[in-house]
């Protein structure tokens, strides 16, 4: 690890200028009042980079109530003559920061306004943004500054790697049909399968920050952020499944259910948000146990399909293991990733 700081290694940072675009002729940092102004330019956006799923509008809301986040640094919008939202870019920092100072970029550009260099504008203003978080922590550990990029979304990686951004690693979207059966499989002796309730929700953490350790980009989850996952309002704890050794949880599948996703998708279904297994107890087979609880779940409850994410090059052969579950491949997106 470096001696120098962030800050040393960066050199100076001041503050960055809001974007300057003839097509979008105001720019401003966002309030809580423009939770559907963000909406609106993410879910346009969403409908052509990943047509099978769109953000909800809680996720962009979630995002006000955070501590970490402070919009009116960390989020600006653009708009059209008219005063219509066209662009919307955030710089978060990671609340996490045992391991590296971690910056996520976020937003994106209505796709009616695409290819007339609003989005350079954008992300010269989030990067800069993200150098200034970067050396203002004051830290020695590694900086990373991070987006995202549909497969398709050729343009977003150019302007990324003008930058010095570069592909560093690809996720897959995949589906399941709930028609097909589910083999049954087995518990081990010990452990015991139950549904997640609430009681639970800090022994579910534990679990899921034990388990992803050692997964490419993950870092702890705060318990702040935890409450808006599991206390929001789509995970379903009758499809989410915990396997308990003792009172301890060893393996989770949390699952969650967004009605508005159905048309996008063109089908009712649920998205398995997290599958994991603790260090201690892997290659037992809880994971698939877990998984294949959750599905039976799932059909039972009438729904269609299952979808869920995944890196294509987990350590813990996860995208095998979802392939012998019954999912296949449906969309790839790309980490892109700048380092200091």
């Amino acid at each position: 690890m470096s001696q120098l700081t962030l800050a040393e290694r960066i050199g100076p940072t001041p503050e960055p200028a809001l974007p300057h675009h003839p097509d979008a002729v105001t720019w401003r940092p966002a309030t809580a009042h423009d939770i559907d102004a963000i909406h609106c330019v993410i879910v346009a956006a969403d409908l052509v980079d990943h047509p099978s799923w769109t953000t909800p509008r809680q996720d962009v809301a979630d995002t006000f109530e955070l501590s970490h986040i402070d919009h009116s640094r960390d989020t600006v919008l653009g708009f059209a003559h008219d005063g219509t939202p066209v662009a919307v870019g955030s710089s978060f920092v990671h609340p996490s920061q045992e391991v590296r100072i971690q910056i996520d970029l976020q937003g994106g550009v209505h796709p009616q306004w695409r290819r007339r260099g609003i989005g350079t504008a954008l992300l010269e203003w989030q990067h800069a943004r993200a150098l200034q978080q970067l050396a203002a922590s004051g830290s020695t550990l590694p900086g990373e500054v991070r987006l995202h990029a549909g497969e398709y979304e050729h343009d977003a990686v150019t302007i990324a790697g003008r930058r010095g951004f570069h592909v560093d690693r690809w996720f897959a979207s995949m589906e399941r049909d709930l028609s097909a059966p589910v083999a049954e499989r087995a518990t081990p002796e010990g452990i015991a399968l139950v549904p997640y309730t609430a009681d639970r929700a800090l022994d579910a953490l534990a679990a899921r920050n034990d388990a992803f350790r050692d997964h490419w980009g993950s870092l702890p989850t705060t318990p702040e952020r935890w409450e808006k996952f599991v206390g929001g309002p789509f995970l379903r704890p009758d499809l989410s499944t915990l396997a308990l050794d003792g009172d301890r949880i060893v393996a989770f599948c949390l699952a969650s259910v967004n009605e508005d996703d159905w048309a996008t998708l063109g089908a009712s279904h649920a998205y398995i948000d997290l599958i994991g297994v603790v260090r201690s107890h892997r290659g037992r087979g809880l994971a698939p146990l877990v998984a294949s609880r959750s599905l039976r779940a799932m059909a039972d409850a009438g729904l269609e399909r299952a979808v869920l994410d995944v890196d294509t090059e987990s350590p813990t052969g996860a995208n095998s293991l979802y392939e012998r579950l019954g999912f296949v491949v449906t969309e790839r997106e790309r980490a892109l990733v700048r380092r200091y």
